[in-house]
C-alpha cells in the first residue's frame, strides 16, 4: 500500500508541470458571438472545431469570420451536445467546449455518427474479427504503476459486458494493444495540448494504441476535483479501442467530455453500444 502511495504521489508530481489555464480558455471571450461578426480568435474556434469533426479543412478560412459554414458547424455541435442548435456562442456551448475531453473527433471522414439515429454511436468496420476475440495490452515507457491498476480494471469492466477476454502481456511481446502516456506532440499526428484541454486518445481497431496526457493531473481512488479519474478515461479510451464511437448520452462513459473528480462506470448506453456492434 505504501508503495502504491508513493507511486502516486511521483504520479501527480509528474503531471503537475505545466500551464493552470486550459488551451480551450480562449472560448470563452467569444460569448455571444454569431453569424456576421468578425471578432479575434474565431479563427481558433474554427480550428477547435476542424479538430473534432465539425469542419473539413476546405472549410477553415484565414480569417475571424463568422460565416455560415462556421454556423452550421456550431449548430451540429449543439446537437450533439443536447444543447439548442441556435448557432450562437452561448454560455451552454461555452461550457461544453471548454469541458476537457477525449481527443478523439466526435465526426469522422464527415459522417456525424452521434446523430445516427441511436444514442451509442459506432462505424461497422472498425471492429475486431470474430477470430480475435482475446486481445493482449502492454505498458510502454515510463507508464506508471499506479496507472496499470484502473487500466486493467478498466478492461476486466469490457470483458463482463461482452465475449472478449483481456490479458496483460510483457513489454518484449507483441500484444494487440498498446498503453503509454505523452506530453505534447507525440508523433501520431494529435499531439497533446497542456493541461485542461485534451485527456487523452485511441484508436479504433485493429490500431490499438492508446495515449494519456502526461500533463493532465490524474487520480485513482484519492479522488480530487482538479483531477482526472484514471479509470473513467480508460474505460472510455478502451471502448473506442473496440470500436465505440462518442456517445450523445451524458451519463455514459462514451460521452466525450468530463470534469475534474468525475468518476463513471460502463452506463447501460455503452453496454447497449458494444452489443450492437458485436451482435451479442
Amino acid at each position: 500500500m505504501a508503495l502504491k502511495l508513493l507511486n502516486l504521489l511521483v504520479l501527480i508530481l509528474i503531471v503537475s508541470i505545466g500551464a493552470n489555464s486550459s488551451p480551450f480558455d480562449f472560448i470563452k471571450n467569444l460569448e455571444g458571438c454569431r453569424k456576421g461578426n468578425n471578432t479575434k480568435d474565431i479563427y481558433k474556434l474554427k480550428t477547435y472545431l476542424k479538430r473534432f469533426g465539425y469542419l473539413g479543412h476546405e472549410h477553415l478560412s484565414d480569417d475571424n469570420d463568422f460565416n455560415d459554414n462556421l454556423e452550421l458547424a456550431v449548430k451540429t455541435y449543439q446537437r450533439n451536445y443536447n444543447i439548442k442548435p441556435t448557432g450562437i456562442i452561448d454560455a451552454d456551448t461555452v461550457a461544453r467546449m471548454t469541458a476537457p475531453r477525449c481527443g478523439v473527433p466526435d465526426i469522422i471522414n464527415g459522417v456525424n455518427h452521434m446523430q445516427s439515429g441511436s444514442y451509442y454511436a459506432f462505424v461497422l468496420n472498425d471492429k475486431w474479427m470474430p477470430s480475435n476475440r482475446h486481445l493482449t495490452y502492454k505498458f510502454l515507457g515510463n507508464f506508471p504503476d499506479v496507472a496499470k491498476l484502473p487500466a486493467a480494471v478498466a478492461f476486466q469492466r469490457w470483458a463482463s459486458v461482452t465475449k472478449f477476454t483481456f490479458s496483460e502481456v510483457n513489454v518484449t511481446q507483441k500484444s494487440d494493444l498498446t498503453l503509454e502516456f505523452f506530453r505534447g506532440d507525440h508523433g501520431d499526428g494529435y499531439p497533446f495540448d497542456g493541461r485542461g484541454g485534451v485527456l487523452a486518445h485511441s484508436f479504433y481497431p485493429t490500431d490499438g494504441r492508446f495515449h494519456f496526457d502526461l500533463d493532465e493531473l490524474w487520480f485513482y481512488l484519492l479522488k480530487d476535483k482538479n483531477s482526472f479519474d484514471l479509470l473513467t478515461i480508460s474505460l472510455h479510451e478502451i471502448g473506442h479501442l473496440l470500436g465505440l464511437q462518442h456517445s450523445t448520452v451524458e451519463t455514459a462513459v462514451m460521452f466525450p467530455t468530463f470534469q475534474g473528480g468525475e468518476t463513471k462506470d460502463l452506463g447501460q448506453d455503452d453496454i447497449l453500444g458494444i452489443r450492437a456492434l458485436y451482435k451479442l
